[in-house]
Protein backbone atom coordinates (compact mmCIF):
# COMPACT_ATOMS: atom_id res chain seq x y z
CA UNK A 1 0.00 0.00 0.00
CA UNK A 2 1.45 3.65 -1.16
CA UNK A 3 1.53 5.89 2.06
CA UNK A 4 0.81 9.75 0.53
CA UNK A 5 3.24 10.82 3.04
CA UNK A 6 2.74 14.79 1.28
CA UNK A 7 -0.71 14.29 2.64
CA UNK A 8 0.35 13.30 6.16
CA UNK A 9 2.72 16.15 6.52
CA UNK A 10 -0.09 18.52 5.54
CA UNK A 11 -1.70 16.93 8.25
CA UNK A 12 0.80 17.42 10.44
CA UNK A 13 1.70 20.69 9.84
CA UNK A 14 -2.26 22.26 10.11
CA UNK A 15 -1.81 20.60 13.41
CA UNK A 16 0.77 22.38 14.54
CA UNK A 17 -0.71 25.86 13.38
CA UNK A 18 -4.18 25.10 14.82
CA UNK A 19 -2.37 24.12 18.12
CA UNK A 20 -0.05 27.45 18.19
CA UNK A 21 -3.38 29.31 17.65
CA UNK A 22 -5.72 27.71 19.89
CA UNK A 23 -3.05 27.58 22.76
CA UNK A 24 -0.43 30.96 21.70
CA UNK A 25 -4.09 32.99 20.85
CA UNK A 26 -5.32 32.76 24.70
CA UNK A 27 -2.03 33.99 26.06
CA UNK A 28 -1.21 37.03 22.95
CA UNK A 29 -5.45 37.57 24.02
CA UNK A 30 -4.09 38.19 28.02
CA UNK A 31 -1.75 41.04 26.72
CA UNK A 32 -3.91 42.60 24.23
CA UNK A 33 -6.34 43.21 27.31
CA UNK A 34 -3.26 44.65 29.30
CA UNK A 35 -4.78 47.83 29.34
CA UNK A 36 -7.72 47.34 30.54
CA UNK A 37 -6.78 45.76 33.80
CA UNK A 38 -6.43 49.23 35.95
CA UNK A 39 -4.13 48.03 39.51
CA UNK A 40 -0.86 46.70 39.06
CA UNK A 41 -1.82 43.83 41.23
CA UNK A 42 -4.67 42.64 38.47
CA UNK A 43 -1.79 42.90 36.20
CA UNK A 44 0.62 40.55 37.61
CA UNK A 45 -2.58 38.13 38.23
CA UNK A 46 -3.15 38.16 34.64
CA UNK A 47 -0.01 37.95 33.58
CA UNK A 48 0.63 34.99 36.15
CA UNK A 49 -2.03 33.06 34.11
CA UNK A 50 0.26 32.65 31.19
CA UNK A 51 3.86 32.78 32.76
CA UNK A 52 4.17 29.24 33.06
CA UNK A 53 2.85 28.10 29.63
CA UNK A 54 3.34 30.73 27.09
CA UNK A 55 6.85 29.96 25.93
CA UNK A 56 5.64 26.41 25.94
CA UNK A 57 2.38 27.33 23.68
CA UNK A 58 4.97 29.19 21.24
CA UNK A 59 6.99 25.34 20.29
CA UNK A 60 4.03 24.76 17.94
CA UNK A 61 4.92 27.84 16.19
CA UNK A 62 8.41 26.52 15.44
CA UNK A 63 7.43 23.43 14.71
CA UNK A 64 4.78 24.48 12.10
CA UNK A 65 7.33 27.29 10.37
CA UNK A 66 9.84 24.67 10.40
CA UNK A 67 8.14 21.91 9.01
CA UNK A 68 6.78 24.09 6.16
CA UNK A 69 10.38 25.08 5.23
CA UNK A 70 11.70 21.09 5.28
CA UNK A 71 8.57 19.42 3.79
CA UNK A 72 7.34 21.90 1.77
CA UNK A 73 10.82 23.82 0.13
CA UNK A 74 8.80 25.17 -2.87
CA UNK A 75 5.96 26.54 -1.11
CA UNK A 76 8.23 28.16 1.80
CA UNK A 77 9.63 29.81 -0.80
CA UNK A 78 7.23 31.43 -2.35
CA UNK A 79 4.98 32.16 0.68
CA UNK A 80 8.11 33.58 2.50
CA UNK A 81 8.67 36.33 0.21
CA UNK A 82 5.31 37.12 -0.28
CA UNK A 83 4.95 37.27 3.36
CA UNK A 84 8.56 39.14 4.68
CA UNK A 85 7.37 42.31 6.18
CA UNK A 86 4.24 40.69 8.06
CA UNK A 87 6.35 37.66 9.71
CA UNK A 88 9.58 39.76 10.53
CA UNK A 89 7.26 41.92 12.37
CA UNK A 90 5.30 39.23 13.94
CA UNK A 91 8.46 37.94 15.06
CA UNK A 92 9.74 41.27 16.30
CA UNK A 93 7.00 41.66 18.40
CA UNK A 94 6.77 38.46 19.94
CA UNK A 95 10.80 39.31 20.76
CA UNK A 96 9.29 42.39 22.79
CA UNK A 97 6.49 40.36 24.67
CA UNK A 98 8.91 37.66 25.89
CA UNK A 99 11.23 40.07 27.31
CA UNK A 100 8.73 41.81 28.96
CA UNK A 101 7.51 38.55 30.90
CA UNK A 102 11.43 38.08 32.74
CA UNK A 103 11.97 42.11 32.93
CA UNK A 104 8.34 43.27 33.90
CA UNK A 105 9.46 41.81 37.17
CA UNK A 106 12.85 43.64 37.88
CA UNK A 107 11.72 46.99 37.64
CA UNK A 108 9.31 49.49 39.13
CA UNK A 109 10.15 52.64 37.86
CA UNK A 110 10.17 51.59 33.81
CA UNK A 111 7.50 48.73 34.57
CA UNK A 112 5.34 50.70 32.24
CA UNK A 113 7.54 50.38 29.83
CA UNK A 114 7.46 47.01 29.96
CA UNK A 115 3.67 46.54 30.18
CA UNK A 116 3.26 48.65 26.60
CA UNK A 117 6.09 46.02 25.22
CA UNK A 118 3.74 42.97 26.48
CA UNK A 119 0.61 45.03 25.60
CA UNK A 120 1.94 46.47 21.69
CA UNK A 121 4.00 42.99 20.81
CA UNK A 122 0.68 41.12 21.66
CA UNK A 123 -1.26 43.42 19.55
CA UNK A 124 1.56 43.94 16.78
CA UNK A 125 1.80 39.91 16.94
CA UNK A 126 -1.37 39.15 16.65
CA UNK A 127 -2.41 41.68 14.02
CA UNK A 128 0.41 41.03 11.87
CA UNK A 129 -0.42 36.55 11.51
CA UNK A 130 -3.99 37.89 10.85
CA UNK A 131 -2.23 40.33 8.07
CA UNK A 132 -0.57 37.38 6.56
CA UNK A 133 -3.60 35.21 6.95
CA UNK A 134 -5.28 37.04 5.19
CA UNK A 135 -2.68 38.07 2.26
CA UNK A 136 -2.47 34.04 1.73
CA UNK A 137 -6.33 33.30 1.61
CA UNK A 138 -6.52 36.36 -1.20
CA UNK A 139 -4.08 34.92 -2.91
CA UNK A 140 0.10 35.18 -3.81
CA UNK A 141 1.01 35.21 -7.09
CA UNK A 142 3.36 33.36 -8.77
CA UNK A 143 5.48 33.06 -11.90
CA UNK A 144 7.01 29.83 -12.43
CA UNK A 145 8.70 28.39 -9.33
CA UNK A 146 9.03 31.53 -7.51
CA UNK A 147 6.96 34.45 -6.07
CA UNK A 148 5.83 36.84 -8.93
CA UNK A 149 3.81 39.60 -6.66
CA UNK A 150 5.18 42.83 -5.43
CA UNK A 151 6.87 44.42 -1.83
CA UNK A 152 2.95 45.33 -0.95
CA UNK A 153 0.96 42.68 -2.22
CA UNK A 154 0.06 41.51 1.61
CA UNK A 155 -1.16 44.92 2.56
CA UNK A 156 -4.73 45.40 1.11
CA UNK A 157 -8.65 45.92 2.79
CA UNK A 158 -9.24 42.63 3.44
CA UNK A 159 -5.88 41.79 4.97
CA UNK A 160 -6.47 44.51 7.69
CA UNK A 161 -9.89 43.17 7.80
CA UNK A 162 -8.75 39.78 8.88
CA UNK A 163 -5.64 41.68 10.92
CA UNK A 164 -8.72 42.90 13.10
CA UNK A 165 -10.30 39.73 13.18
CA UNK A 166 -7.64 38.00 14.34
CA UNK A 167 -7.26 40.24 17.12
CA UNK A 168 -10.55 40.21 18.13
CA UNK A 169 -10.53 36.60 18.53
CA UNK A 170 -7.46 36.46 20.57
CA UNK A 171 -8.75 38.68 22.60
CA UNK A 172 -12.04 36.77 22.99
CA UNK A 173 -9.36 33.54 23.92
CA UNK A 174 -7.47 35.67 26.56
CA UNK A 175 -10.48 36.93 28.25
CA UNK A 176 -12.37 33.86 28.75
CA UNK A 177 -9.14 32.46 29.91
CA UNK A 178 -8.63 34.46 32.72
CA UNK A 179 -12.21 34.01 33.05
CA UNK A 180 -11.08 30.23 33.62
CA UNK A 181 -7.95 31.00 36.11
CA UNK A 182 -8.76 34.06 38.04
CA UNK A 183 -11.19 34.93 40.74
CA UNK A 184 -12.26 38.88 41.97
CA UNK A 185 -11.97 41.97 40.11
CA UNK A 186 -9.65 40.49 37.39
CA UNK A 187 -12.15 38.05 36.36
CA UNK A 188 -15.55 40.49 36.60
CA UNK A 189 -12.71 42.37 33.90
CA UNK A 190 -12.56 39.61 31.72
CA UNK A 191 -16.22 39.08 31.78
CA UNK A 192 -17.32 41.93 30.92
CA UNK A 193 -14.28 41.96 28.08
CA UNK A 194 -15.40 38.61 26.88
CA UNK A 195 -19.12 39.92 25.73
CA UNK A 196 -17.71 42.90 23.68
CA UNK A 197 -14.62 40.48 22.21
CA UNK A 198 -17.20 37.80 21.44
CA UNK A 199 -19.16 39.96 19.77
CA UNK A 200 -16.39 41.75 17.75
CA UNK A 201 -15.32 38.25 16.76
CA UNK A 202 -18.67 37.40 15.63
CA UNK A 203 -19.16 40.04 13.13
CA UNK A 204 -15.69 40.19 11.53
CA UNK A 205 -15.80 36.60 11.13
CA UNK A 206 -18.88 36.79 9.43
CA UNK A 207 -17.65 39.88 7.40
CA UNK A 208 -14.81 38.38 6.41
CA UNK A 209 -16.58 34.48 5.51
CA UNK A 210 -18.85 36.48 3.37
CA UNK A 211 -16.13 38.42 1.83
CA UNK A 212 -14.03 35.16 1.15
CA UNK A 213 -15.80 33.27 -1.07
CA UNK A 214 -16.00 35.80 -3.63
CA UNK A 215 -12.26 36.09 -3.59
CA UNK A 216 -11.17 32.90 -5.90
CA UNK A 217 -13.90 30.75 -7.61
CA UNK A 218 -12.63 28.02 -6.15
CA UNK A 219 -13.60 29.23 -2.86
CA UNK A 220 -17.03 29.78 -4.00
CA UNK A 221 -17.25 26.23 -5.52
CA UNK A 222 -16.62 24.91 -2.15
CA UNK A 223 -19.12 26.86 -0.25
CA UNK A 224 -21.92 27.20 -2.70
CA UNK A 225 -22.29 24.87 -5.55
CA UNK A 226 -24.12 21.50 -4.70
CA UNK A 227 -23.18 18.80 -3.31
CA UNK A 228 -19.90 20.92 -1.60
CA UNK A 229 -22.78 23.37 -0.10
CA UNK A 230 -24.25 20.41 1.61
CA UNK A 231 -20.85 19.25 3.40
CA UNK A 232 -19.37 22.49 4.20
CA UNK A 233 -22.88 24.11 5.68
CA UNK A 234 -22.00 22.24 9.41
CA UNK A 235 -19.25 24.59 9.48
CA UNK A 236 -21.25 27.99 9.85
CA UNK A 237 -24.31 25.75 11.98
CA UNK A 238 -21.51 24.88 14.38
CA UNK A 239 -20.60 28.16 14.60
CA UNK A 240 -23.92 29.30 15.91
CA UNK A 241 -23.79 26.52 18.42
CA UNK A 242 -20.52 27.71 19.33
CA UNK A 243 -21.75 31.26 20.23
CA UNK A 244 -25.00 29.86 22.10
CA UNK A 245 -23.12 27.40 24.39
CA UNK A 246 -20.47 30.75 24.80
CA UNK A 247 -23.31 33.24 25.41
CA UNK A 248 -25.14 30.80 28.22
CA UNK A 249 -21.68 29.85 29.94
CA UNK A 250 -21.34 33.67 30.44
CA UNK A 251 -25.00 34.55 31.43
CA UNK A 252 -24.48 31.68 33.75
CA UNK A 253 -21.61 33.01 35.58
CA UNK A 254 -19.67 29.36 34.22
CA UNK A 255 -15.82 29.16 34.53
CA UNK A 256 -14.71 26.85 31.57
CA UNK A 257 -17.83 26.35 28.95
CA UNK A 258 -16.80 30.44 27.56
CA UNK A 259 -13.28 29.42 27.27
CA UNK A 260 -13.99 26.21 25.12
CA UNK A 261 -16.82 27.93 22.91
CA UNK A 262 -14.37 30.17 22.13
CA UNK A 263 -11.80 27.65 21.65
CA UNK A 264 -14.28 25.41 19.24
CA UNK A 265 -14.78 28.50 17.48
CA UNK A 266 -11.14 29.05 15.82
CA UNK A 267 -11.01 25.30 15.37
CA UNK A 268 -14.32 25.48 13.09
CA UNK A 269 -13.05 28.31 11.39
CA UNK A 270 -9.75 26.74 10.78
CA UNK A 271 -11.82 23.81 9.55
CA UNK A 272 -13.00 26.13 7.17
CA UNK A 273 -10.01 27.66 5.94
CA UNK A 274 -9.21 23.47 5.39
CA UNK A 275 -12.44 23.79 3.18
CA UNK A 276 -11.49 26.60 1.25
CA UNK A 277 -8.01 25.71 0.62
CA UNK A 278 -7.84 21.88 -0.12
CA UNK A 279 -5.87 20.20 -1.66
CA UNK A 280 -3.62 23.44 -2.42
CA UNK A 281 -1.00 24.94 -0.34
CA UNK A 282 -0.71 27.98 -2.33
CA UNK A 283 -4.08 28.21 -3.55
CA UNK A 284 -5.59 28.11 -6.85
CA UNK A 285 -2.20 26.91 -7.98
CA UNK A 286 0.10 25.01 -6.02
CA UNK A 287 -1.08 21.74 -4.19
CA UNK A 288 0.14 19.72 -1.80
CA UNK A 289 1.89 17.34 -4.14
CA UNK A 290 3.09 20.29 -5.83
CA UNK A 291 5.24 21.92 -3.14
CA UNK A 292 6.31 18.65 -0.93
CA UNK A 293 10.24 17.55 -1.21
CA UNK A 294 11.11 13.47 -2.52
CA UNK A 295 9.60 10.80 -0.43
CA UNK A 296 13.06 10.03 1.04
CA UNK A 297 13.22 13.38 2.64
CA UNK A 298 9.63 13.18 4.30
CA UNK A 299 9.98 9.72 5.21
CA UNK A 300 13.17 10.94 7.06
CA UNK A 301 11.29 14.03 8.60
CA UNK A 302 8.48 11.52 9.49
CA UNK A 303 10.54 9.39 11.54
CA UNK A 304 11.68 12.49 13.87
CA UNK A 305 8.18 13.95 13.94
CA UNK A 306 6.49 10.41 15.30
CA UNK A 307 9.53 10.92 18.38
CA UNK A 308 9.55 14.74 18.54
CA UNK A 309 4.99 15.60 18.17
CA UNK A 310 4.53 13.51 21.12
CA UNK A 311 7.10 14.41 23.24
CA UNK A 312 5.64 18.06 22.54
CA UNK A 313 2.03 17.42 23.59
CA UNK A 314 2.92 15.55 26.89
CA UNK A 315 5.00 18.19 27.63
CA UNK A 316 1.95 20.30 27.05
CA UNK A 317 -0.47 18.25 28.79
CA UNK A 318 1.74 17.97 31.93
CA UNK A 319 2.58 21.98 31.99
CA UNK A 320 -1.55 22.65 32.01
CA UNK A 321 -1.73 19.88 34.19
CA UNK A 322 0.77 21.31 37.05
CA UNK A 323 -0.38 25.02 36.43
CA UNK A 324 -4.59 23.70 37.05
CA UNK A 325 -7.35 25.48 38.50
CA UNK A 326 -7.14 29.18 39.65
CA UNK A 327 -4.52 30.99 39.88
CA UNK A 328 -3.38 32.37 43.33
CA UNK A 329 -2.81 36.23 43.53
CA UNK A 330 -0.24 35.74 46.50
CA UNK A 331 2.05 33.67 43.92
CA UNK A 332 3.29 33.78 40.86
CA UNK A 333 6.04 34.64 37.94
CA UNK A 334 8.97 36.47 40.08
Amino acid sequence: MEVDLAFIWAGLIAFAVLAYVVLDGFDLGVGILFPFMREEAEKDLAMNTVAPVWDGNETWLVLGGGGLFAVFPLAYAIIMPALYVPIIVMLLALTFRGVAFEFRWRTQRGKFLWDLSFFGGSFVASFAQGVALGALVQGIAIEGRAYGGGNWDWLTPFSILTGLALVAGYALLGATWLVLKTDGSVRRVARKLAWGAGAATLALVGLVSVITPFLNPLYLDRWFTFPNALFSAFVPAAILIAAFVFQKGLRENRDASPFLAAQALFVLCFIGLGISFYPYMVPPTLTIWDAAAPDESLWFLLVGALVLVPLILAYTGYAYWVFRGKVNPAEGYH
